[in-house]
């Protein structure tokens, strides 16, 4: 197990891609679409792309996926794909039609204009998956979706790290609003959690629990706390286009507050674990070199509202979450079943380096 702490600013680190859980989200309704659309998918083979596609075909729509057939693409084999590369190599899409688009993959506004300028004409609507991490930095609570956004000083840089991220998504934003003026639709989920999450920054907590013993709770247990379960996103995105929405969305929930204290106690229960929980205070962290641990991050300065995004507008337009503890038993049973390679987590502390640190904060 590495020691490594994953926050907005190393989101794009993780390299590895894996398979999204099985399950149908929260707020898909039981019967088929009464209109079945044809969907293109930008992607839909990595995390969200495949909650995407399984939810869309429950619900009786047509998917075409267009990506470079290199992550899982094996993964369904009975659909349509068209290979190709949206840094140039478009021509798989021309004089084809589609009702929607969505686009999960772009963090370069230079490749979503590409795309978008190659489907304008060909396709309804234009999803955007984006990000709350337009917002940085949080230095407010309550944060809704007219907030301002984060700027950088060369909006042309393809440089995507923690610094541009943000900013990047926000201009690639723009250019599915300018392509699509009057058709496009914008989601900003937070922090995606769920099976098949290649970070592990939800993942290692239902891992750790279960394992017992003394477990090292960052902050305090009133931190807030955001996440949306990656197959009710994908289940809002599909909704969302079959009710034919516009506009912007946070997509954050859950609705009610949840605490830092609140998602491990929860999660706890929900794995039957009797480990005990050693609250460790932001400053000891930050001076063992530890600002960051999971998707935990102190709520002040820079990242005061990073958990306080206000999902009132999505939550009213049908998106809906199921409970953390499905998310938990769901998330362990996936990682249990993976090999013994992927069980190494990519996010949390190493036994040792957990056992080292709550020594030295005892003493």
């Amino acid at each position: 197990m590495r020691d490594t702490a994953v926050s907005r600013r190393s989101f794009l680190q993780a390299a590895t891609l894996a398979i999204g859980g099985l399950g149908i989200g929260a707020c898909r309704p039981r019967e088929p679409a009464p209109a079945p659309l044809r969907i293109l998918i930008l992607g839909g083979t990595g995390f969200v792309g495949p909650n995407q596609v399984r939810t869309a075909l429950a619900r009786g729509h047509e998917v075409t996926l267009f990506n470079r057939g290199i992550t899982n693409p094996d993964l369904f084999p009975d659909l349509e794909t068209l290979i190709g590369d949206r840094d140039g190599d478009l021509g798989a899409l021309e004089g084809r039609t589609w009702d929607v688009v969505i686009d999960n993959s772009a963090n370069i506004p230079r490749r979503v204009r590409l795309s978008a300028e190659a489907l304008r004409g060909s396709v309804g609507t234009y999803l955007f998956v984006s990000s709350t991490g337009v917002y940085l930095p949080y230095l407010t609570t309550d944060i809704r979706e007219d907030a301002p956004v984060d700027v950088i000083d060369d909006p042309e840089t393809e440089v995507v790290n923690g610094r541009t991220f943000g900013a990047l998504k926000a201009l690639a934003e723009d250019e599915a609003r300018n392509a699509f003026a009057d058709n496009h639709l914008v989601l900003r989920p937070t922090y995606i959690v769920g099976p098949g999450d290649p970070t592990d920054r939800y993942t290692c907590w239902p891992v750790r629990l279960a394992r017992g013993g003394e477990v090292l709770a960052p902050g305090t247990p009133d931190d807030p706390m955001q996440h949306v379960d990656v197959r009710d996103l994908a289940a809002f995105m599909i909704k969302a286009v079959e009710d034919d929405l516009r506009s912007t969305f946070n997509v954050v929930g859950p609705r009610e507050p949840l605490t830092m204290g609140g998602l491990l106690e929860r999660t706890r229960t929900a794995v039957g674990s009797d480990a005990t929980l050693t609250w460790v205070d932001a400053a000891f962290l930050a001076d063992n070199g530890l600002s960051a641990l999971t998707y935990w991050t102190e709520p002040a300065g820079d990242y005061l509202g990073m958990m306080r995004v206000n999902g009132d507008k999505a939550f009213d337009a049908g998106f809906a979450m199921r409970p953390l503890e499905e998310t938990a038993r769901d998330t362990l049973e996936w990682f249990n079943a993976q090999d013994p390679e992927r069980q190494e987590l990519r996010s949390g502390l190493s036994p040792e380096r957990e056992a080292e640190l709550l020594a030295a904060f005892r003493g």
